[in-house]
């Protein structure tokens, strides 16, 4: 049994694996662990001294590892590396198999990481921290626990978003940070190191109570598209309770309020236009 021990991340497992299957290691003999400043090759390990070959692999395998990699299984490096064995080793065709063990698994894994993208993407609220005294920029900090690793797999939404902004985003693994121009990533951070309230918060609570439709609440939906763990770091999360405490009696406010009569269309050359495209022909 060789013991390889890798970042947690998938370059360092992707190193380790090419050197691997260069050595024609099988994945039963191959022990993965993670550690923070890894050194992938010890003496009990087999000679790689020979530079590893590229191997060709289906690009959806790259795609699939890129997201399992994300997850916090420990198994997934040798799972992932067993995949790899087997499709280059006569079944190259493994992927089209949902009802392989390893497959399934992996997929599993990979519906996972997404919904927890899907969460970060929804959850995370930046707060104003400083100007940057040479550009005048506003700098905003959020923080965030995902509970897989993926700030590198979430970040370009951010990037694309809030283009305009200069950020940081926060998390115990690692922080992703945008100044404009380039995306690059730091170590994870304590909880301490992130702001915990700023000026806009409170614009940002009127702003939810405003929206807030008591008419269409529906409590159990709501907590399972936004669990409770993550309502410690939302700024709207000390109304919620309220305002759900207060909903069924502001429908009934709204049921007994008298229907207000329909105001006519404004005088617009732009919208008669449009509503004479729409009439029927005669």
């Amino acid at each position: 049994m060789h013991t390889i021990s890798i970042q947690p991340n998938l370059e360092s497992w992707r190193e380790a694996a090419r050197r691997m299957l260069a050595a024609e290691v099988p994945p039963e003999a191959l022990l993965w662990t993670e550690t923070a400043e890894a050194l992938l090759f010890k003496a009990a390990e087999p000679d790689n001294s020979s530079v590893a070959k590229a191997v060709k692999v289906p690009a959806v395998f790259m795609d699939m590892a890129r997201s399992a990699a994300a997850h916090r299984d420990p198994q997934r490096w040798a799972v992932l590396y067993r995949l790899l064995w087997r499709l280059t080793h006569g079944e190259r065709h493994l992927l089209g198999v949902p009802t392989d063990a390893d497959v399934r698994r992996v997929q599993t894994w990979i519906k996972a990481v997404s919904r927890d993208i899907h969460k970060m993407h929804a959850f995370v609220r930046f707060r104003l921290v400083g100007t940057d005294a040479e550009t005048q920029s506003e700098q905003f900090v959020a923080w965030f626990e995902p509970e897989h690793r993926i700030v590198r797999l979430a970040a370009p939404f951010f990037q694309k978003r809030f283009t305009g902004m200069d950020w940081s985003i926060l998390t115990p693994d690692e922080c992703a940070h945008w100044d404009g121009h380039t995306l690059h990533f730091t170590p994870g951070v304590p909880r301490s190191a992130a702001p915990d309230e700023d000026a806009l918060d409170g614009l940002w609570r009127t702003y939810f109570k405003s929206i807030f439709n008591p008419a269409r609440l529906k409590v159990k939906a709501m907590q399972a598209e936004m669990p409770k763990k993550y309502w410690k770091n939302l700024p709207e999360a000390p109304l919620i309770e309220e305002l759900i405490a207060g909903s069924s009696g502001r429908v009934q406010d709204m049921l007994e309020t008298e229907e207000r009569g329909v105001k006519p269309a404004p005088a617009n050359a732009y919208l008669e236009k449009l509503r004479r495209l729409n009439e029927p022909e005669p």
